[in-house]
């Protein structure tokens, strides 16, 4: 709430410094994204600043503060960086106001930073170590648009799928996916949501490469979206609604920012790795990552855009993974893994179909029914076996 009232204040103060410095300040339906980006662009007017600068509101107000403190003209630093052409009295109420914000604000985010901090320090989920430190990573803030202000095309967009979503919970069956893809801190339930689509079960013990292969390189990736969250603080649909959630996790999400959408970058993520590691079940497998983000929309957690920005932000983290030596070795010894694996589930079928001479769902390799008694390569089930 407090962070609310100094976004608005400060936006307010900066609305009537227009009048009096001649900024040309982002239009009201942009003010949120001014605030959350840290920048206010200032159009071009009376030798100030041109249209393609920006006042830079953090960085520039901490300086102010700090010539401030030192007892030097305020009125001089912003002579000399020409933000004023000026000194203009009527400013100094406002003026102190806009530092007294500013401060706050600082302290706000400092707390948010530092609510990152521990979470990466003390975040033991993954078990293991990240293929690139998250410093050496994208800066999903730099790269990744603004979320839809709230009386944008876009966001209209947003509030259809809302209402879809809403829509998709009177189906019981598909209601029930949706609460199964918000499993979050127990990554072998994680993995299962895909367990159809990949052909088989994902665990420590079943598939001890590709289950370090996913954890690792999840540890590299989920912690970008933290200060991207962090940043703009987007309300969630169950939050602007006062709605109730059927997967019962309001007082986890309560607060934390919407955009981008964790689990979509998780589970697009998880995606585009198993399609690497079993390209012969892209399909399969690429469907199931699409439906794992639309249960973010279903369940009231995230809004449309939040999850397909989620998932090109996923696409370009899981290139950078392509770049880590490591990373390939481990998708090598995972690829090697998942052949054998099939390979014996080839066996088993083999032996099951030995005892039964039903050829309904049988199938040769050009795609026609196998007949009674046929041999060789056969698809029976959707797996190829070899009959004598």
């Amino acid at each position: 709430m407090l962070k609310n009232f100094v976004r608005k204040e400060i936006c307010r103060t900066f609305a009537l410094a227009n009048q009096k410095w001649r900024f040309r300040l982002a239009a009201r339906t942009h003010a949120s994204h001014a605030w959350n980006t840290g920048s206010i662009p200032v159009g071009a007017t009376n030798n100030m600043l041109s249209a393609n600068e920006e006042f830079k509101s953090f960085k520039d107000i901490k300086l102010f503060f700090m010539f401030y403190r030192d007892n030097k003209s305020i009125h001089s630093i912003l002579h000399e960086r020409q933000y004023m052409p000026k000194y203009n009295p009527c400013m100094k109420k406002n003026l102190r106001f806009l530092i007294l914000s500013a401060i706050v604000c600082c302290m706000t985010t400092a707390n948010a930073q530092g609510d990152y901090d521990k979470y990466e320090k003390d975040n033991t989920t993954y078990g293991t170590t990240p293929f690139i430190n998250l410093s050496d990573m994208p800066q999903l803030y730099d790269c990744m648009p603004a979320h839809p202000s709230f009386d944008s095309p876009e966001f209209a967009n947003d509030m259809v799928r809302y209402l879809w979503g809403k829509q998709q919970r009177s189906d019981e069956d598909r209601v029930n996916v949706a609460i199964a893809d918000a499993e979050w801190d127990n990554l072998e339930k994680v993995y299962a949501n895909w367990k159809d689509a990949f052909g088989m079960e994902v665990s420590q013990e079943n598939t001890p490469k590709i289950y370090a292969l996913l954890n690792k390189s999840l540890r590299t990736t989920d912690p970008t979206r933290r200060a991207v969250k962090a940043q703009y603080s987007r309300q969630r649909p169950f939050e602007r609604f006062n709605d109730a959630m059927p997967s019962h996790e309001e007082d986890d999400l309560r607060g934390e920012g919407s955009y981008p959408s964790g689990h979509t970058l998780r589970g697009w993520t998880i995606t585009l790795l198993m399609i690497q590691i079993a390209p012969e079940r892209a399909a399969e497998i690429y469907k199931r990552g699409m439906d794992y983000g639309y249960s973010r929309v279903i369940v009231g957690a995230h809004w449309q855009s939040d999850v397909d920005n989620s998932r090109m932000a996923a696409s370009l983290l899981f290139s950078i993974l392509q770049t880590n030596d490591d990373f390939q070795t481990m998708m090598k010894e995972a690829q090697q893994e998942y052949r054998e694996k099939t390979q014996n589930v080839g066996v088993r079928a083999l032996e099951a179909s030995s005892n039964t001479n039903n050829p309904l769902h049988t199938y040769t390799l050009d795609g026609k029914l196998a007949g009674e008694g046929a041999h060789g390569i056969l698809i029976s089930d959707g797996q190829k076996i070899l009959t004598r």
